[in-house]
């Protein structure tokens, strides 16, 4: 469904906007002062494209861990037992359907860590989208729900001891915050999937070739470590150069693009000029290679993707980068075959 509406939204740009234009718009949009007509609101929506190419499958579906009825487990049945590390790794919405590469290279990670990973059963939203849209009601019964179904995985997989909650988005963190894991896995804690694996030493032992900059998401998943810390260790800055901060909001803001795109529009003016900014400082020593912006929130994702022709960079996530240097280039699936020859425990709950 969403693979559909990005094409049709990309699609609209020449109907709605007419051809490309090859000179660049420099000047700020006028102030916002109330909503705007309809037609305004169409050619704002459609200014800059949607990411296409975007996964034809959710990491689910790969994995066939679609069963709402069972709670899969996923272990390297060579270097995991059943006595290993045990996180429960909640990927949202973001990272399993609309952007699933960060929940399948999140997976690979820890599979290559030797944790076993313990997934919820079947799709779960965390409820902020809702809490976001004024919706309390319906957000208030999305996280009793869910916690009484976290309350069933705890009670039928007590023999793990799970101590770690791992999460790969920043409103999904925000939003977990609220459910009491505490509560749930006695004694747990919550962490993003990039400072998980800082803490079990991994990192990029060879020169990638890319220059990079980082974009903090607003709703920064990083809470433990300095996220700056955790990027350039996780992508070895001694080798690969120290990699700074872009700042600016990308002007996605999770569904703002969607339901105020006049305001994004604004927001995504002064994100542009900072990111073209940063890439002309990585290339100014004549550098011709490929320079990078990477994130950790799969709505930042999405928002830094429709800047790629305007700044001549490429988003891209963290730990998506991570298994491409160091699972290879086909890490994707080559995790998926493995994960499916006898990868995958499921448990009834």
């Amino acid at each position: 469904m969403h693979d559909e509406q990005s094409r049709a939204r990309r699609d609209q740009v020449p109907v709605v906007a007419g051809p490309p234009r090859r000179e660049r718009h420099d000047g700020a949009d006028a102030t916002t002062g109330g909503k705007p007509p309809i037609r305004e609101q169409v050619v704002h929506f459609v200014n800059k494209k949607m990411p296409g190419n975007l996964p034809k499958r959710t990491a689910r579906a790969l994995l066939d861990i679609e069963d709402s009825n069972y709670v899969p487990i996923i272990r390297d049945p060579k270097r995991s037992a059943a006595d290993s590390e045990a996180v429960f790794y909640f990927p949202g919405c973001g990272s399993e359907r609309l952007f699933s590469q960060v929940g399948l290279a999140t997976q690979a990670m820890l599979w290559h860590a030797g944790v076993q990973t313990v997934l919820p059963p079947g799709y779960l939203c965390c409820g902020y989208p809702q809490r976001g849209a004024g919706q309390a009601d319906k957000a208030d019964k999305i996280v009793t729900d869910n916690r009484v179904l976290f309350h069933r995985v705890a009670n039928t997989l007590n023999y793990l001891d799970i101590q770690t909650v791992v999460v790969s988005c920043g409103t999904c963190y925000d939003q977990l915050q609220g459910y009491k894991f505490e509560d749930i896995f006695p004694g747990c804690r919550i962490i993003d999937i990039h400072e998980f694996l800082m803490e079990k030493g991994i990192r990029l032992e060879g020169v990638t070739g890319v220059r990079y900059m980082y974009h903090d998401p607003c709703h920064t998943p990083m809470k433990t470590y300095d996220p700056l810390k955790v990027v350039n260790t996780l992508m070895n800055d001694k080798l690969n150069g120290q990699i700074g901060k872009n700042d600016r909001c990308c002007g996605e803001s999770g569904t703002l693009a969607i339901s105020r795109p006049d305001i994004s529009t604004q927001v995504r003016f002064r994100k542009e000029q900072e990111m073209r900014t940063g890439a002309d400082a990585l290339r100014k020593d004549g550098f011709t290679g490929e320079v990078k912006i990477l994130t950790s929130c799969p709505s930042c994702l999405q928002g830094l993707k429709r800047y790629n022709d305007d700044s001549g960079t490429e988003a891209d996530y963290i730990v998506v980068e991570i298994a491409r240097h160091i699972l290879g280039e086909n890490w994707l699936v080559d995790y998926v075959h493995r994960a499916n020859q006898g990868g995958i425990e499921r448990v009834l709950v």
